[in-house]
């Protein structure tokens, strides 16, 4: 079994990959392949609603000048996904919302080549508004059929400055039982 994460964050390494690798850590101690990929410092568009993807049908985009097609393979090929934002005015991150706009129409117009895979929203924020992001990206993963394990919180954590989420024990025991909860939905749906 594999999950692929996607980091929406502008900052390579930043708070949001560490949160992400705390989940990684638990799936890992199950056994399950974890893959990271940063949309940090790649280009990535929106969509541009040609329609093309409902006419090809091939599981890629039709624009391929950017990092999409080479997220969309990782997202098919998993059995598990990741999407993690920092808050940025109480969303996502423009570079995660392209991502997903684009991914998740693609799925669509390919059979919901996401339907019944776990994903998983995991968002660090400074102070307040990531409950919109947490709820945005799950609204993806619910119009794309998939299904989505639950913790003992919001799957947040707060920080700034890099690496301060580390100080935030709620938030790395939500991130922990994420990791869990993911790994055992997994078992269960390999069954």
């Amino acid at each position: 079994m594999k999950v692929v994460a996607i980091n929406g964050s502008a900052r390579k390494d930043g708070n949001t990959a560490l949160l992400i690798r705390h989940v990684f850590e638990e799936l890992n101690a199950a056994g399950i392949e974890t893959e990271l990929i940063q949309l940090a410092g790649k280009p990535v568009k929106g969509c541009i609603a040609c329609y093309r993807c409902f006419e090809n049908k091939d599981r890629q985009c039709a624009v391929k000048d950017d990092v999409i097609n080479e997220c969309l393979a990782k997202m098919d090929e998993a059995d598990g996904i990741i999407l993690g934002s920092p808050t940025y005015f109480a969303d996502m991150t423009a570079q995660l919302k392209a991502l997903c706009d684009r991914a998740f129409f693609v799925a669509r117009a390919n059979d919901d080549m996401f339907a019944r895979k776990v994903g998983a929203a995991v968002v660090a924020v400074r102070r307040g508004g990531a409950v919109p992001v947490f709820d945005s990206i799950n609204h993806y993963f619910l119009i794309g059929q998939m299904i989505v394990p639950g913790s003992v919180y919001w799957n947040l954590a707060f920080g700034r400055e890099i690496g301060q989420v580390e100080e935030d024990e709620e938030g790395l025991k939500t991130m922990k039982l994420l990791g869990q909860n993911m790994a055992w939905l997994l078992a269960k749906l390999r069954g």
